[in-house]
């Protein structure tokens, strides 16, 4: 059975049999099933920011946090959803999906309860749920229109700097921090990185530093944008919608990439061209540069690329410690007595590469298995503790361009000769191995390696994808260089 509520509607406490750590588990065995089956790009784009509030009463109670990402769930994954919670959840039978009010504390991701739900909640769990709430800034409603909430905690001076990120955030520093009347410097600044890699953060930071100086500033997650202006569409208030984000100071949207529509891109883009010429400043993330977002039109993706692009890279070990430290001194808070020696965070710090959630994640286990075992954090401890987050990784996300650019080297040609009209044998070759590749080692469509490509079409692809594999059957040299290739891409 589902049911859908509001987010106020749902119940508070788990079942006093299961330890919260037991249902964090479960929740992730969850999460793993769904990003295995479902593929990365669909399970980030819809179930990234799916979280588990609590479990009572046989039911599981989740959340997300807009209107559009529930009604796409229950549409298309709820029974889904449903039987892989049922398959994980002893005894839990049936699930609830709410929305996250604006002034609702955020779910932790994998605790299932909320910190006073019953004698035996381990520390570990209060420890996690006990967040500080978002806020809106002072300016964050502009003229009727709503943003998605800051969050007071992500500011510049919490942001932990390293080599990886610091170009973004002295960008991100001197658009905020702009003198008022003057042009804006770089517009639209566009932020992309993978995920978990600070981008939102660096977001709020803008925003809290601009409504702070008192100008108007609105944050827009990109499904938020899409449902206004859908909502705005229904009610006829179109028109009065344009007119009020344009008048704004600053505008930022997250996660770009899952902007959908004709109808709804074409707005974006006539919103940021209109801003852009006013002088008001614009910013955007996404998990990938303007020229790798297929889905979009083309005149977004150049207006995107027209300012200044800037990428956040992988969190590199000393980062890493950082923020380790950080987040393990935030949980001495709640518990005086944990305490990690620097050998553990160190190793932690080597074996968990991805990003800083899987660091949050084992910051709460490490926090777990001290308050629930009672003993000492050693660095064997340490492994079993994490050994979920170490296991799960994905691995290494392969770009189209990296593989023209390996293989254009490889075969000594240039990338600009595999995406030209040449034809020659020196040039052919490499060009339908770096089809092949990308075919094999990304989940682009075959229009989409085809438009990567000089602009192709998909039975190109799919003839240099068949020459390929039908070739490197009989050619042992052939095959040898495909397998050091992918090989490569992969480390």
């Amino acid at each position: 059975m589902f049911q859908s509520s509001n987010a106020e509607d749902v119940p508070p406490s788990a079942s006093p049999q299961v330890s919260a750590a037991e249902w964090s588990e479960a929740w992730d065995r969850v999460r793993r099933r769904l990003r295995a089956e479902l593929g990365e790009d669909v399970y980030s784009s819809w179930f990234g920011r799916l979280d588990l509030v609590a479990v009572a009463d046989a039911t599981a109670h989740l959340s997300v946090p807009t209107r559009f990402l529930k009604s796409w769930i229950q549409s298309h994954y709820i029974d889904r959803v449903r039987q892989l919670v049922a398959d994980e959840f002893s005894g839990v039978t049936q699930i609830t999906l709410a929305v996250r009010g604006a002034a609702q504390r955020a779910p932790v991701r994998s605790v299932a309860a909320q910190p006073d739900a019953s004698p035996s909640m381990p520390a570990a769990a209060k420890a996690s749920t006990d967040r500080m709430p978002t806020e809106r800034g002072p300016a964050a409603e502009a003229d009727g229109i709503t943003g998605s909430p800051l969050d007071r905690r992500l500011t510049f001076s919490t942001f932990l700097l390293g080599r990886s990120n610091a170009l973004a955030h002295a960008a991100a520093e001197r658009v905020a921090r702009i003198e008022p009347g003057a042009a804006p410097l770089y517009n639209p600044l566009y932020v992309h990185a993978a995920v978990g890699l600070g981008k939102t953060h660096l977001l709020h930071a803008i925003g809290h530093e601009v409504t702070a100086a008192g100008r108007r500033a609105i944050y827009l997650t990109a499904d938020r944008f899409m449902y206004d202006f859908v909502s705005a569409l229904k009610s006829q208030n179109a028109l009065a919608f344009k007119e009020r984000l344009r008048g704004i100071d600053l505008l930022v949207i997250d996660d770009v990439q899952f902007l959908q529509g004709k109808s709804i891109q074409q707005e974006f883009c006539h919103t940021i061209n209109a801003l852009v010429d006013a002088g008001r400043q614009v910013v955007v993330a996404a998990d990938r540069p303007p020229a790798d977002l297929e889905s979009l039109d083309e005149r977004v993706r150049s207006r995107l690329a027209g300012g200044l692009v800037v990428e956040m890279g992988a969190l590199d070990e000393a980062l890493r410690i950082k923020i380790l430290e950080a987040r393990i001194e935030a949980a001495r808070t709640h518990q005086p007595s944990f305490e990690v020696n620097p050998t553990v965070v160190a190793h932690v710090a080597k074996i968990i590469t991805t990003n800083g959630r899987d660091l949050d994640g084992a910051v709460n286990r490490l926090l777990a298995h001290t308050t629930l075992t009672g003993g000492p954090l050693t660095v064997e401890a340490a492994e079993v503790a994490i050994r979920d987050l170490v296991r799960s990784r994905e691995p290494k996300k392969v770009k189209i361009e990296d593989i023209q650019k390996l293989v254009a080297t490889h075969y000594n040609v240039s990338r600009a000769d595999i995406l030209s009209s040449r034809r020659s044998a020196g040039v052919v070759k490499p060009r339908q191995v770096a089809m092949y590749l990308s075919k094999v080692l990304t989940l682009r469509s075959l229009p989409e390696i085809g438009r990567r490509f000089g602009g192709r079409d998909h039975t190109t692809v799919l003839h240099a994808v068949r020459k390929i594999e039908a070739s490197a059957t009989a050619d042992l040299a052939l095959r040898e260089d495909i397998e050091l290739l992918k090989r490569m891409l992969q480390d």
